[in-house]
């Protein structure tokens, strides 16, 4: 099967077929853009279309209504542009709303829709069931024994339907590990998909979470595993219909290129804006033709993230650049040329309005070209959804000091006053890059700019301001330090309030004090990783008063293997930080550290858990997600019960198994070790 790159199309920007409101030039002119969308696709090497349009009825609420004449043109249209630029059009489909799977009249609906989209000259398909409900109605329940069951059923009829399809994908509604229960081996539900799903269907797959920071080549292999398929990826890094206020201009990144023959394919799902993608379909481009897919004319070996969008930022450069729009037509109307007047009447009203300004008057403004600089900036400032780029934390970094060190600005010290002068710089690169940009001879992309660049620029300049008050240039700003600011000085909305007021809020700030840019990641441990979690437990054998051995000690040194599904480690931006090891029978381990007295405790709770993290994590959270996703697996197992065993000297460990409200006090036994502490509980 042809590996398949491309993207997909689920956001407003993309299509409007389902509005009727909505004249009938304006859907023409954004099928237009899907056009040269295809075209892009084809010049870049990319090889598929993913049509998913959530702003479709027809796709999604209404998915059984068949198209209107007026549709059908466009769609078929569409679907003749990408054959003609050798783009696959996948038609997707999305009943999971509302379908009774049981009843053979919803299954007749669902087949002579795709029905219609076939005679259009589709021949790829997608049924969708994300983002939907997972409890079935009385009727399903009594014909299926699971919701998968229930699912797969209906793929596999219509998939046999189709007969010919080139390529059809199921997307479950567990679409990522986060979603799986206890885990993805174990999972259920993802076990009946891969057993029971047809071989020629391929299964979509977001990563470790919806929004996957890191995707490993351990992790799909995981769940290719328990698929029996290689999966699709379907990437949620670039996109950002979650959050209005988020833009994302890195490259596509953390994904090692080594996936690629793992994989059956890749689609990206991008920002909503249609020109603002640019960036990120690019940079996916760059990734596939690398060297693990190999090779290609004018890549170097390897895949460069920095490089990637080094590339990329250079070809968006010469369009924005550019004032020929492809699809143009959507944003501007096209008008008959009024009768022109001769050339020299022409030239005289030239000169009559040519305006110079005189002697003590403001020179006229002119707006100086956009730079690569510009971009490259405005990347920073718009980078993934884990991480800022460089310049933006250089920013954060020294606001924070400057604010925490404002006692240096009153001693007007020189140390203070340089990095407020390196602060107002970068704040002046700001504006300056908002004015090229709000200047570029692209117009259509500074449509779907201008909200992002214009609300960063208010931002930059109020902290620029607060800055300036500081170090005593400025009278005290308004906007700064006034307790009733106006409505455009902060950041408001209903949706913004609410989560204030709940706990954990700002948690996921990505810039924290002291200044950091980590990001945790949580992932099932491999056999390569026993060198770093021997690593992590000998550095805190140094760092604690060691004395008598714990059973636990022989599960962190390696010399006992963890079981089955019962082992993760969480890796910071450094590496592999922490673990957490599980043995569902401890008997065998208690017995070899010659312990006989610990049959008291087995008998309540047979499993032994370790957690261990290095003193860099502050956050107490990763350790709590391992023993979260730990105690589930081995519950799963059958224990009863689980114990930990910490010493005396290990106030962080015990203070974090306290607060976890879980883990009580055992009574240590004299034939334990005698520096431990035993901490156990109990499943219900």
């Amino acid at each position: 099967m042809k590996f398949k790159t491309a993207f997909n199309a689920r956001c407003n920007d993309f299509v409007s077929l389902r509005q009727p409101c909505i004249p009938h030039h304006i859907c023409r002119a954004i099928c237009n853009l899907i056009m040269f969308v295809f075209q892009r696709e084809h010049q870049w090497g990319l090889n598929t279309y993913l049509y998913a349009p959530k702003d479709d009825y027809k796709h999604r609420m209404y998915w059984r209504e068949l198209y209107s004449p007026e549709e059908a043109e466009q769609l078929v249209a569409l679907i003749s542009a990408a054959e003609k630029n050798r783009v696959e059009f996948i038609y997707a489909i999305s009943p999971g709303l509302d379908i009774t799977f049981s009843n053979p009249r919803e299954v007749a609906a669902l087949k002579r829709k795709l029905d219609q989209v076939k005679e259009f000259g589709c021949r790829s398909f997608s049924l969708l069931f994300d983002d939907i409900e997972t409890e079935m109605c009385p009727a399903d329940k009594q014909a299926f024994s699971s919701f998968a069951h229930a699912q797969v059923a209906i793929t596999n009829e219509v998939y046999q339907h189709l007969r010919d399809a080139k390529t059809f994908l199921f997307c479950p509604t567990d679409y990522c590990a986060a979603f799986c229960n206890p885990n993805v081996p174990q999972s259920s539900y993802l076990q009946t998909v891969g057993e029971k799903l047809l071989p020629g269907i391929d299964i979509l797959w977001t990563g470790p979470k919806v929004v996957s920071n890191k995707i490993s080549v351990e992790s799909i292999e995981e769940v290719t595993a328990v698929l029996k398929r290689p999966p699709v990826i379907w990437d949620n890094i670039h996109a950002n219909d979650y959050d209005p206020q988020r833009l994302f201009l890195g490259p596509y990144k953390d994904r090692p290129t080594e996936l690629i023959p793992k994989l059956r394919g890749v689609l990206t799902n991008p920002n909503c804006e249609f020109y603002l993608n640019f960036v990120a379909i690019h940079t996916l481009a760059t990734w596939c033709r690398s060297s693990a897919a190999g090779g290609g004319s004018g890549v170097e070996m390897g895949y460069s993230p920095q490089g990637a969008l080094t590339l990329a930022l250079s070809d968006w450069l010469q369009e924005l650049m550019s004032a020929d729009q492809p699809g143009g037509a959507c944003r501007s109307a096209r008008l008959r040329k009024a009768p022109q007047p001769d050339e020299e009447s022409m030239q005289t009203d030239a000169a009559e309005s040519l305006y110079i300004p005189g002697p003590g008057e403001n020179p006229l403004y002119t707006a100086e070209p956009l730079t690569p600089d510009d971009l490259n900036l405005l990347s920073d400032l718009f980078y993934l959804p884990y991480e800022h780029g460089a310049t933006a934390r250089t920013m954060l970094e020294e606001l924070d000091w400057l604010r925490t060190h404002r006692e240096a600005a009153a001693a007007q010290t020189e140390e203070w006053r340089d990095r407020a002068g390196k602060f107002d710089g970068m704040c002046d690169a700001v504006v300056q890059m908002f004015n090229r940009l709000s200047n570029a001879p692209n117009r259509s992309v500074l449509y779907d700019l201008y909200n992002y660049i214009c609300d960063i620029k208010s931002g930059v300049g109020l902290a620029r301001a607060y800055v300036k008050t500081l170090g005593g240039q400025d009278q005290p700003s308004a906007q700064t330090l006034t307790d009733d600011p106006e409505p455009w000085g902060f950041r408001g909305g209903l949706s913004g309030e609410f989560q204030r007021m709940l706990p954990g809020h700002g948690n996921r700030d990505l810039f924290k004090r002291p200044p950091m840019t980590a990001v945790y990641c949580v992932r099932p441990y491999c056999s390569g990783d026993k060198v770093e979690v021997q690593k992590i437990f000998k550095e805190m054998q140094r760092r604690e008063e060691q004395s008598h051995k714990l059973i636990s000690d022989s599960l962190s040194s390696g010399d006992v293997a963890p079981s089955p599904q019962c082992a993760l480690v969480v890796e910071d931006d450094i590496g592999v930080c922490g673990y957490a090891l599980a043995l569902t029978d401890a008997k065998q381990a208690a017995a070899t550290e010659q312990r006989p007295g610990s049959d008291t405790l087995l008998k309540d709770y047979p499993s032994l858990v370790v957690v261990q993290v290095l003193p860099r994590v502050t956050d107490p959270s990763p350790a709590r997600r391992m023993v979260t996703q730990l105690l589930s697996s081995v519950r799963s197992s059958g224990s009863r019960g689980v114990f930990c065993e910490l010493r005396q000297s290990d106030r962080r460990m015990l203070d974090f198994y306290s607060k976890l409200g879980s883990f009580e006090h055992f009574p240590v036994d004299r034939s334990l070790a005698q520096d431990a502490v035993v901490m156990a509980t109990k499943f219900q």
